[in-house]
């Protein structure tokens, strides 16, 4: 993928949760309460000055479309069983406590958009209970399974007002999520804009709105795909700043169309063609990626795979067990 950083993107969808949502696979309570530092307490959220970056991208190169995505072999074609990653054994890694004792939040939100990329960018479409449109991009993200199709939004706790997208999702229960496209950046770059509450960010894009089938909001009708949906449940997790607000939450969104535009779609309706597609992903700060090429590794299966690579890799990997001396071990 291919970077670029065309226009500011305000970081405003950052979602500061406490829970390591990967490490339990129980529930836990979103009212369970933390105890936390009175330094932790005190931090304040830290104001950060944009305005030197303005119009630096007019100092960058041109913007080269590409007219096809090229496909090429993986990095290492001849890659064996057991092999690992040659060299990079032994790099030096710094262990860092995101609860440290005066340590600014805002640098764990730099540190994960930074580190966790490329995101994918839902343009999510929402109405209030009085009827007022709001469309907003969202780099936390995902869709996390396929039956039945569910998806996630990451909200950042916010001190003067929720976000009008989460507060939408809660009076009406609807939303629809609108993969973004390389033509769609700078439209969707201007719905980020905090304007307020009841002003439609529709008519400040340009973006056309479509009528959706089982949801009030409209779709963008530019966007090669889109996800009518449902809200079945947010869930709140206390942040370590009363500052910004009481919690940050995740929004559990459950499909009820799709919608892929007639040029990107197969005759089984079962895939979208790439280079129709051309999704956009964020990265850290202002900087986002394009896709030019791919690579293609096929997956494989145990009996064929494994087996036949050798019977000592094949013991080894059965009584590998944990070895390591550190605290975790006595756990």
């Amino acid at each position: 993928m291919q970077s670029f950083s065309p226009l500011l993107w305000r970081p405003a969808f950052i979602s500061e949760s406490r829970r390591n949502l990967c490490a339990t696979a129980r529930r836990i309570p979103a009212n369970m309460n933390r105890s936390f530092s009175s330094s932790q307490h005190n931090q304040s959220t830290p104001k950060v000055d944009y305005s030197s970056l303005g119009g630096t991208e007019k100092n960058l190169p041109d913007w080269k479309p590409e007219s096809t995505i090229s496909v090429t072999k993986p990095g290492k074609p001849d890659w064996k069983w057991g092999e690992g990653v040659k060299g990079k054994q032994d790099q030096s890694q710094v262990e860092i406590d995101p609860f440290e004792e005066g340590r600014p939040m805002f640098h764990n939100y730099t540190l994960l958009v930074s580190g966790i990329a490329p995101r994918p960018i839902g343009l999510v479409s929402t109405v209030s209970k009085e009827g007022k449109l709001n469309l907003a991009p969202f780099s936390y993200f995902q869709v996390v399974d396929h039956d039945p199709p569910v998806f996630v939004i990451g909200f950042s706790g916010r001190a003067n007002r929720p976000k009008d997208t989460l507060r939408n999702l809660e009076e009406t229960g609807e939303c629809v999520l609108n993969i973004v496209s390389e033509d769609m950046i700078e439209a969707v770059n201007a719905t980020s804009v905090d304007a307020p509450y009841g002003t439609s960010e529709w008519s400040l894009s340009g973006l056309t709105k479509s009528d959706s089938t089982t949801v009030k909001p409209p779709r963008v009708k530019e966007s090669v795909m889109s996800i009518e949906g449902k809200l079945t449940e947010v869930v709140n997790y206390k942040t370590s700043r009363p500052s910004v607000g009481p919690h940050s939450s995740l929004a559990i969104i459950e499909a009820t169309r799709f919608w892929v535009a007639e040029n990107a779609i197969d005759e089984k309706r079962s895939h979208v063609d790439l280079n129709v597609l051309r999704p956009i992903g964020q990265l850290g700060g202002v900087s986002y990626a394009r896709i030019t090429d791919i690579f293609e590794l096929p997956r494989t299966n145990w009996a064929t795979a494994v087996e036949k690579s050798g019977s000592e890799l094949l013991d080894v990997a059965k009584e590998e067990t944990t070895e390591s001396d550190g605290p975790m071990s006595k756990l």
